[in-house]
C-alpha cells in the first residue's frame, strides 16, 4: 500500500526531529571532548610544573636550566658488543640489547633514579633529579649492583645455550650538574657539567664487569658498601682522584657471605638517611600551610617535639627502627592542622598513608606511626613505650625552663579561637591541667617533674584570691 502525501510529510517530520536530536547529542559529545582535551592539557601543564617546582630557571629564553648541587651520575657501557655483532649478526643482538636497556629502565626507576639516555651501547642515568635528595649516592649504587647481578644471570642463561653475551662496565661520580628540560609532553633531562664528564671517564677507565666509583661518591656510601681502593685517576684542574670498586654490601649490612643481599639493619640505616629528606619536606609544608593564628601549634612546636622525642627515646633505650618510627610520628603529629584543627590527629594519619610510601615506609611501620600519632589526642592514653614517649614529648614544655613564653603562645592561640579570654581563667585552667598531668616515662619524670610542680606553685600565686597572701 503506497503512502499518501500526508504520511510522507509525517515521516519527514519524525526524521527531522530525530536528526535534530542526534545533532544535539553530537554537539554535546563534541563539547565534552573539547573539555576533556582542555583538562588533559591543563594536567600536563601541572605535571610539568610539579616536576620543575623549586628549581632555578636559567637565563635562556627557551630552555629551562636547572642547577643541582648533588647528583650521582651512572654511566654503563656494553663491552664487546661490536665484536659479537660481527660474529653472530646485528639484528638479533640489537633486539637483545633493547630488552636489556628496557630492564635497566625498570631497575633505575625502582631506586628513584632518572634515565637520561641510551645511545648505541651506552646507558646513562642520574639520581637526585628532578627531585633533590640526600640519598641518591646510595640509591645509584643499589641500582648498579642490581644491574650487575642481572647481567650475570643473563650471561649464565646464554652460556647454557652455548651463546656468548657482552660484558658491562659501570662508572659513577657524584657532584653538581646543570640540566636542560627536553620535551613538553614527556619531560626528560639533558645533563651537563664536570660531573657528567667525570662519570664517563671513570667508566672508560674501569674494569670490565665491575662498578667503579669516585672518591666523592665513596664518601657518601662508605660504611654501607664494601669498597676496594684501586688507584688514582688524573683530572685536569683537580689533580688525582681516588677510585674504588664496589664489591657489595658491608658485612654488617648483608645476610649473605658475598654481600649481595641487604639485611634489615641496612634498610633501617638507609631509612634514617631518607628521614632527613622527609623532615625537610614536612617542615617546609608546615611553614607554608599552617594557619597563622596557630601561635602554639606552629613549626617550632613540631621541631621541639621531634627533638625531645629523640632525647627521651635515647634515655629509654629504644633501637634504631623504633627511633625512626617515633621521630616520623613526631613530624606528622600536628600536620593535620594544615587542613583542619578539629580531629587533626586523625587527619595526620591519613597524610601518613599518602606521603610515607614515597619514602619507603611499609604498611606495618605506618600502622605503628599512626598509633603513636593518635596517642597524642587529649586526654593522653598511651599503650606502648613509643606512645608514652610521644605523649611526654608533646607536653614536655610543662616542665621546661621556657614554660612561661610557651604557655603564653597557647593562651594567645586559644584566645584567637574564642576558647578563653580571661587571663585568670587561663591560669586556673593551667593549674587544673598541670595538677592532673603525669609524665609516662622515667626519663621525662627525671627531667621535668620537679620543675612542673614549681610551675603549679608559681601560677597559683598569680590568681586574684592568692595575690595578697
Amino acid at each position: 500500500m503506497s503512502k499518501t502525501k500526508a504520511d510522507i510529510l509525517k515521516d519527514l517530520e519524525i526524521f527531522q526531529k530525530e536528526y535534530e536530536k542526534l545533532h544535539r547529542e553530537y554537539k554535546e559529545v563534541l563539547s565534552q571532548n573539547e573539555r576533556l582535551i582542555a583538562i588533559n592539557k591543563k594536567n600536563e601543564e601541572i605535571l610539568a610544573s610539579l616536576q620543575t617546582r623549586g628549581l632555578k630557571e636559567g637565563e635562556s629564553g627557551k630552555d629551562k636550566l636547572l642547577r643541582y648541587k648533588m647528583v650521582s651520575v651512572l654511566y654503563a657501557n656494553i663491552q664487546g658488543f661490536s665484536k659479537l655483532t660481527e660474529q653472530i649478526g646485528a639484528e638479533a643482538l640489537i633486539d637483545d640489547l633493547d630488552k636489556f636497556f628496557l630492564h635497566l629502565d625498570t631497575i633505575v626507576a625502582k631506586y628513584n633514579i632518572e634515565k637520561i639516555n641510551s645511545i648505541g651501547d651506552t646507558y646513562m642515568s642520574a639520581g637526585g633529579i628532578p627531585q633533590k635528595n640526600r640519598t641518591n649516592p646510595i640509591e645509584i649504587i643499589l641500582a648498579a649492583l642490581e644491574i650487575q647481578q642481572h647481567m650475570k644471570i643473563l650471561q649464565a642463561e646464554y652460556l647454557k645455550n652455548n651463546k656468548k653475551l657482552w660484558e658491562i662496565s659501570i662508572g659513577i661520580h657524584t657532584g653538581p650538574v646543570t640540566a636542560n628540560i627536553v620535551g613538553k609532553k614527556k619531560i626528560s633531562y639533558e645533563l651537563k657539567g664536570d660531573t657528567v664528564n667525570m662519570a664517563s671517564r671513570i667508566q672508560a677507565s674501569g674494569e670490565i664487569g665491575k662498578i667503579t666509583i669516585s672518591e666523592m661518591t665513596h664518601e657518601f656510601v662508605e660504611g654501607f658498601f664494601r669498597c676496594e681502593y684501586i688507584g688514582k685517576m688524573p683530572v685536569k684542574y683537580m689533580g688525582d682522584i681516588s677510585l674504588y670498586l664496589v664489591k657489595g654490601f658491608s658485612p654488617d649490612y648483608s645476610i649473605d657471605n658475598e654481600g649481595l643481599i641487604p639485611n634489615k639493619k641496612f634498610k633501617i640505616r638507609f631509612a634514617l638517611v631518607k628521614y632527613d629528606d622527609l623532615e625537610e619536606f614536612i617542615l617546609n609544608k608546615l611553614e607554608k600551610e599552617l594557619p597563622k593564628q596557630l601561635y602554639y601549634h606552629n613549626l617550632k612546636h613540631t621541631i621541639d617535639v621531634t627533638n625531645q622525642a629523640e632525647l627521651i627515646g635515647r634515655g629509654e633505650g629504644i633501637n634504631d627502627e623504633e627511633m625512626l618510627l617515633l621521630k616520623t610520628a613526631a613530624l606528622f603529629h600536628d600536620l593535620g592542622h594544615t587542613i583542619h584543627s578539629k580531629d587533626h590527629e586523625f587527619i595526620g594519619t591519613q597524610l601518613v598513608k599518602e606521603i610515607l610510601p614515597l619514602y619507603g615506609y611499609d604498611e606495618e611501620q605506618m600502622e605503628i606511626i599512626n598509633g603513636i600519632i593518635m596517642a597524642t589526642k587529649l586526654p593522653p592514653c598511651p599503650h606502648t613505650l613509643l606512645q608514652r614517649i610521644i605523649c611526654d614529648s608533646d607536653l614536655d614544655y610543662l616542665g621546661r625552663a621556657d614554660f612561661i613564653p610557651v604557655s603564653d603562645t597557647l593562651f594567645q592561640e586559644l584566645k584567637a579561637q574564642n576558647f578563653i579570654n580571661n587571663i585568670d581563667d587561663w591560669n586556673r585552667l593551667q593549674i587544673k591541667f598541670l595538677s592532673s598531668h603525669q609524665y609516662f616515662t622515667e626519663t621525662a619524670n627525671k627531667l621535668r617533674e620537679v620543675n612542673k610542680q614549681q610551675q603549679i606553685e608559681r601560677i597559683s600565686k598569680l590568681l586574684p584570691e592568692n595575690r595578697d597572701k
